[in-house]
């Protein structure tokens, strides 16, 4: 029997300007919420934290994962804008 395909994790973050932290979570993994002041320091913690959230569910782990799909969001001024 063929084993199914398993889905990268898709995780969103937002730059958060106030609090100078980037926060994230996945719609397709509950429970993933987390911040971290540089993308270095999130994938960090998202290499710990997804396998450790995929632990607590096998039928999740079952479809998604390794593979973390992390996209970053940001909104930023152009120079010289009026």
């Amino acid at each position: 029997m063929a084993r199914a395909q398993r889905h990268a994790v898709e995780v969103h973050a937002v730059w958060d300007s106030d609090a100078e932290v980037w926060s994230a979570e996945a719609e397709n993994l509950p429970g993933l919420v987390t911040e971290a002041d540089t993308t270095e320091a999130l994938m960090s913690k998202l290499r710990v934290m997804v396998p450790e959230l995929l632990s607590y569910s096998p039928d999740l782990a079952a479809k998604l994962g390794p593979e973390i799909h992390l996209v970053l969001e940001r909104n930023f001024e152009a120079a010289g804008t009026p």
